[in-house]
């Protein structure tokens, strides 16, 4: 070897490894934690940026963008529920465009016909799955992601519309079905988090929210494979469709990035003054021989299922603090004598020290199938219906022989079509009215 060139491959090495001992502080204190495993070492998630305050307003239209993740229809309708019947204060509707397949380069190509036209002031993007081509990390790759998700970005922007970019999930497997996949799981992983990271840089450099999916998933996934089931997938059987578990800790992060703070409501009860009190969205109709009536006009988030399967909902919750941060319905019982006290909420009942009643427990929480359960069942299947003729709508609809001879006219139609679904969903929600007894043990 040329002795010049020895020399300055020397040089540039080192120039290197100083830059990166000089940055190394730097860059350690801008990652996330990570679990003390082996598992996670070559993983170099950054900081993700903090939420913010609340990002919507009233009135809001919601656009959920993505690719076949969304096209479930599973955490764009924990999403439209979540905003329907927990925060009815502000009014939003929601729309969704999932579409099988898609990267952030196709979107971006019809974004303008399936989406803009519809004038949405706040969305969330979820790309990166198919982006990441199902193989090991390349800069060009890179590049090519960053400019399109960049481009959707800008493009709402230009169109006066709030943004929570999110990143991709992780894979729990490598996709059997995509004939081009290469590669180990590890480094199908280290990819999709390289552009989670790319959407952390974009989200900062445009101002817009950021909802991270991966790191948050990643995580739960290995700690709930510790915990739960070692064929525990959060990721989803097939390693990429997360199924329900998988889908609450993605909806819990785009809630999370709006800025909601989960204040569902609280009832006080004072047993030695025989009064009780509720906060908005909820009214006291009678207290009398330590029984509580109500009627509430805001309904806390409903979810049943095993904590161990990762198609629970429940499960989900198990794994990030989904109660604690967005789904507080509290109830507090002060002046009682006894050491104890059951409550029974419907059909259900739990027994407290009267320390923690004092301190106020979470219903939504501790009560899965409460007085909310069959109204709420009851709106999440108007939702879910407009949701499946969304994709009708946009899928087969827009992009047919019959839309390009006359766009116009085919959405005039479908939006006929969709009214009715859509008017359905606030006809559904309903006030409840349920009871709380108050029983000393």
């Amino acid at each position: 070897m040329n002795p010049t060139t020895t020399a300055l491959r020397y040089l540039l090495s080192a120039a290197l490894f100083i830059a990166s001992a000089l940055a190394s502080p730097l860059i350690a204190a801008e990652m996330e934690p990570k679990p003390a495993d082996p598992f996670f070492e070559k993983f170099a998630p950054v900081k993700a940026p903090a939420p913010g305050k609340l990002l919507l307003q009233s009135g809001d239209r919601l656009a959920i963008c993505g690719d076949s993740i969304t096209e479930q229809k599973m955490y764009s309708r924990l999403i439209e529920m979540y905003l329907t019947v927990c925060v009815p204060e502000l009014k939003i509707t929601a729309r969704q465009y999932g579409w099988s397949g898609e990267t952030a380069e196709g979107f971006l190509r019809r974004m303008e016909n399936d989406c803009l036209r519809f004038k949405p002031t706040v969305a969330t993007i979820c790309y990166g799955m198919n982006d990441y081509k199902y193989r090991p990390y390349d800069e060009a790759n890179a590049k090519w992601y960053r400019e399109n998700a960049t481009a959707v970005v800008r493009n709402f922007k230009k169109a006066g519309t709030r943004v929570v970019l999110g990143s991709s999930g992780p894979v729990d497997k490598v996709a059997s079905w995509v004939k081009t996949a290469s590669g180990t799981l590890e480094e199908h992983n280290l990819h999709l988090c390289a552009l989670r990271n790319i959407d952390i840089e974009i989200a900062q450099q445009e101002d817009v929210r950021f909802a991270d999916l991966f790191w948050p998933m990643f995580v739960a996934g290995f700690e709930a494979r510790k915990s739960f089931a070692p064929d525990y997938c959060i990721a989803g059987k097939d390693g990429v469709h997360p199924g329900w578990a998988g889908q609450l800790v993605m909806a819990y992060a785009y809630l999370k990035a709006m800025g909601l703070d989960g204040d569902l409501g609280t009832f006080t009860v004072d047993l030695a003054a025989g009064k009780a009190t509720a906060s908005a969205g909820h009214k006291v109709d009678r207290f009398a021989s330590n029984e509580l009536t109500l009627t509430s006009r805001r309904y806390p988030f409903c979810a049943t299922g095993d904590p161990k399967s990762d198609q629970s909902l429940r499960s989900g919750m198990a794994l990030v603090p989904f109660n604690g941060d967005l789904n507080r319905l509290m109830l507090v019982v002060k002046g009682g004598t006894a050491a104890s006290y059951r409550i029974t909420w419907g059909e259900q009942s739990r027994t407290y020290p009267a320390t923690d009643l004092v301190k106020g427990i979470n219903l939504a929480a501790d009560f899965a199938v409460n007085p909310f359960s069959a109204a709420y069942a009851k709106v999440e299947a108007a939702v879910l219906a407009k949701q499946v003729y969304e994709t009708k709508q946009v899928k087969n609809i827009f992009h047919s022989k019959e839309a390009k001879d006359d766009m116009e006219a085919a959405v005039a139609k479908t939006e006929a079509e969709r009214k009715p679904l859509a008017d359905a969903i606030p006809a559904a929600f309903v006030p409840v009215t349920h009871t709380i007894r108050i029983e000393a043990q």
